[in-house]
């Protein structure tokens, strides 16, 4: 035990975030010692205090576990505290509701030695584990957690079943790399998302969710916190937030535009003119800041070290150069000003007198769309120009027009 061990003998840490866990916390410590002796691993058994006002820490101390204060609030801080604080070479982390069995963590400890960085436990059917009756509300079995995890994996490219299950192990190795900033619920998606990011070896491991045996509510918010989760992985994709959509919408609007300023058109029954015209170049417009809004995102965080580098984002900027994009956004204003002169030269020739309001609109709505997206193109080059200025300490690839 950690009690008769050195520092640097310890290999493993368990690690349980705690906020007024009296109630279970003795439980949890008895299994995870327990453990420890039957793997005959030197480790410690670590708790991450966030505050307890119901003498969880005194217990945890009296029970031989380790403990730290962390007075930064959140689930994410009590985390990433007791990580940093660990001694051990793996860290096997795990809520200490009773939820989880600190008993039988022998297959996390197998997947560590066998060469694995990060170990995560799934409690969900698709993946091999078990949920009992209660210890999951219906909420969070059905709806929640199943979208939010197809969503990471989608997203992420990840095979990971269920993303938030709250027991999982990672090498100390494996922690520096992945450099987490959350602090709250949203911890979980991070070290998911930013471990598949880093090429980890990631692997999962069935497990069974037990009834917590807590009297209290939960800390965890349904609603709030899967917001939170959601709002994580959208940020962290900008393809998914912003270029998909933008694609749609402004191939949708473009075409739609190209074809109502010509003529038009009915479809299932619906009369299709003017009015649809300005819906149709409002949605070209709105897709193309969408795809340069997922341009700006990219580069600052790629910049920020918020995701990794990207060779496929960085080839597709050493042909589109500042230059390139100016000159293109330049070019597409000068098509849509040359159409609003074709337009005010028609209106001159009835001496600027009373025009047909449809014909004049399938004029005008298509040159000054033009003509704001060659502005958007010209200002969208240099403000991407801008931000990709911190890449690396200097100009990236891709802005600078040097393509030796």
């Amino acid at each position: 035990m950690a009690d008769d061990q050195t520092k640097d003998n310890i290999v493993l840490t368990i690690l349980m975030p705690c906020l007024n866990e009296a109630e279970t916390l003795e439980s949890c410590i008895r299994k995870a010692k327990a453990s420890l002796e039957k793997l005959k691993r030197p480790g410690e058994v670590l708790i991450a205090d966030n505050g307890s006002t119901d003498k969880s820490q005194e217990l945890a101390q009296n029970l031989g576990a380790r403990v730290i204060h962390v007075k930064e609030k959140g689930y994410g801080n009590a985390l990433r505290a007791g990580i940093e604080a660990a001694r051990g070479q793996w860290i096997l982390m795990g809520d200490a509701d009773d939820s989880y069995d600190f008993s039988n963590i022998e297959p996390f400890v197998n997947k560590l030695e066998n060469g694995y960085d990060f170990v995560m436990g799934c409690r969900m059917p698709a993946g091999g584990g078990k949920i009992l009756a209660g210890a999951m509300p219906w909420k969070h079995r059905w709806i929640g957690n199943p979208i939010l995890s197809l969503i990471g994996r989608t997203f992420f490219k990840s095979r990971i079943h269920d993303f938030h299950c709250g027991l999982r192990a990672l090498t100390k190795a494996g922690w520096k790399k992945i450099d987490l900033r959350t602090s709250g619920m949203e911890f979980a998606s991070e070290m998911v998302i930013k471990a598949k990011f880093q090429s980890l070896r990631i692997i999962e491991v069935p497990i069974t969710l037990y009834p917590d045996g807590r009297s209290r509510k939960p800390h965890l918010r349904s609603w709030r916190d899967g917001w939170r989760h959601l709002r994580f992985m959208l940020l962290f994709s900008p393809r998914w937030l912003f270029l998909i959509p933008g694609v749609i919408f402004a191939a949708v609007g473009f075409l739609g535009t190209l074809v109502l300023s010509l003529t038009d058109v009915t479809l299932a029954g619906a009369a299709l003119d003017a009015g649809s015209l300005s819906v149709a170049a409002m949605l070209w417009l709105a897709g193309a800041q969408l795809v340069a809004f997922a341009c700006f995102s990219k580069i600052f965080s790629i910049a920020e070290g918020l995701l990794p580098p990207d060779p496929k984002f960085t080839k597709v900027f050493r042909f589109l150069t500042l230059e390139r994009g100016v000159l293109l956004g330049l070019l597409v204003l000068l098509s849509g000003a040359l159409l609003l002169i074709r337009a005010w030269l028609i209106w001159r020739n009835v001496g600027f007198g009373q025009l047909s309001y449809s014909e004049n609109l399938r004029r005008i709505i298509p040159a000054v769309t033009a003509i704001v997206f060659g502005i958007q193109i010209v200002f969208s080059s240099f403000f991407a120009s801008v931000l990709g200025l911190k890449l690396e300490g200097r100009t990236p690839p891709g802005f600078d027009g040097d393509h030796d």
